[in-house]
């Protein structure tokens, strides 16, 4: 239940009528005029049905103003979702404490609230990664807000917050923070959004107009051909052959760090030569087939020979809850210490990308590859990458990655050399 102010030149309100449930069924939503319209009921002085001007939402609302003189407005509920008597009752309660004073604020929804009903709401649809950050933005960067009501969080305070989530950040010396407070303000805003469809009342987004948002310099890093040769023998390398095996693999495929982290032997065919990886392990969504290049394979049947991980992960890390292999920091610094050149996973997948363009593939076979949308292009919609069209472009990338890795065939052998 959510107050805001009195009408604006966004909303128009008509003459009373007698609302009955005939009435309202007849309400247009949205308005023709675009603009939020009021339809006051003949009996019930302050309650009315709230016509959005954009959506085909109707809200039954209350209205009254406060002895300080100021105008307060407050949800009942969306029309569908109450009967027209239950919500003339609800009303009329409502009325009443307006007419002591009581501020609708206190009942308002929190911003606790409305982060706990975005993600029950869109559970299905969310990683457990994208839920973790959204939880960790608000809850430790504006905890100070969880319990209070939207309402409460103006717009010069999100400008104050903005700012504090930046310097904190930056005086732990850890980094500056600016990205950090540039994502809470943007979830911040999606919150408010979500709240707004659901409550029309609700004030105008305090995010939505901020213009002095931290510059964001575009991520480029990825590793550098003339590096390759260092990179990938300070890879190869490492004391830990997951590790060594899994930003191998990475490198050769371009897949997001957790979708190579959660694979699984039962998602490695090595008859037909693919990975089959689950819709529910992709940042899309969207289950992804790919064909092995001769590096993959040879590198997967290496280490199916090492023997089956019990959880059946093919890059276990016996050393973690989860039983797989998280967020390799220390041996991408160990690799950063032995040649120089200091990356993160998600730069191996850029790589991979900037590599693949270099060999001119087509667009859609890149776009499949890395499991990227198509996009909305009406071509684009009608043509289906099948696995095996990815084939020869998955195999063509591996030649030039083997070739800047300096990695040649040994003859007569099934095993490579490091040049």
């Amino acid at each position: 239940m959510l107050p805001a102010q009195g009408p604006t030149c966004q909303e128009s309100i008509l003459p009373r009528i007698k609302l009955t449930e005939r009435t309202i069924e007849k309400l247009l939503a949205p308005d023709p005029s675009g603009k939020q319209v009021l339809h006051w009921d003949a009996d019930l002085k302050g309650f009315g049905v709230l016509c959005s001007g954009v959506t085909s939402t109707k809200t039954f609302i209350a209205q009254r103003t406060l002895p300080d003189g100021k105008t307060r407005r407050v949800t009942v509920a969306a029309v569908n979702e109450m009967a027209l008597s239950k919500a003339r009752e609800e009303a009329a309660d409502m009325l009443v404490d307006l007419r002591k004073g009581k501020d609708p604020k206190a009942r308002s929804m929190t911003l606790q609230g409305a982060l706990d009903a975005y993600l029950k709401k869109y559970d299905a649809k969310l990683s457990a990664n994208t839920v973790s950050n959204y939880k960790d933005k608000v809850e430790n960067h504006l905890t100070s807000w969880l319990d209070k009501p939207l309402n409460f969080i103006t717009r010069d305070a999100v400008e104050k917050r903005h700012g504090e989530i930046a310097q904190k950040i930056a005086l732990s010396n850890r980094w500056k923070g600016e990205v950090t407070a540039n994502t809470t303000m943007a979830i911040l805003r999606l919150l408010w959004n979500f709240a707004a469809d659901q409550d029309p009342t609700l004030p105008q987004n305090p995010v939505r107009l901020r213009k002095q948002w931290f510059a964001e310099a575009r991520r480029e890093r990825m590793v550098e051909a003339d590096d390759m040769p260092a990179f990938y023998k300070a890879v190869c390398a490492l004391p830990n052959p997951v590790a060594a095996d899994y930003l191998r693999f990475i490198l050769f495929t371009g897949l997001r760090r957790r979708e190579a982290a959660l694979l699984k032997w039962a998602y490695v065919d090595f008859d037909k030569k693919l990975l089959h990886i689950p819709a529910i392990n992709t940042k899309a969504k969207r289950k992804l087939d790919l064909p092995m290049s001769d590096f993959v394979r040879d590198l997967l049947v290496a280490r199916r020979a090492v023997g089956k991980d019990p959880n059946d992960y093919v890059f276990p890390s016996h050393g973690k809850k989860t039983g797989y292999i998280a967020e390799p920091k220390f041996p991408l610094d160990a690799v950063a210490k032995a040649c120089g050149v200091q990356v993160s996973v998600h730069d191996l997948r850029r790589t991979f990308i900037t590599v693949a363009e270099e060999t001119e593939i087509s667009p859609m076979a890149l776009k499949a590859l890395v499991n990227h949308s198509l996009g909305n292009d009406v071509t684009e919609g009608y043509v289906q990458m099948r696995v095996e069209r990815l084939r020869s472009p998955a195999q063509k990338v591996a030649d030039r990655l083997k070739t800047l890795c300096g990695i040649v065939p040994i003859e007569g052998a099934n095993v490579v050399a490091i040049g």
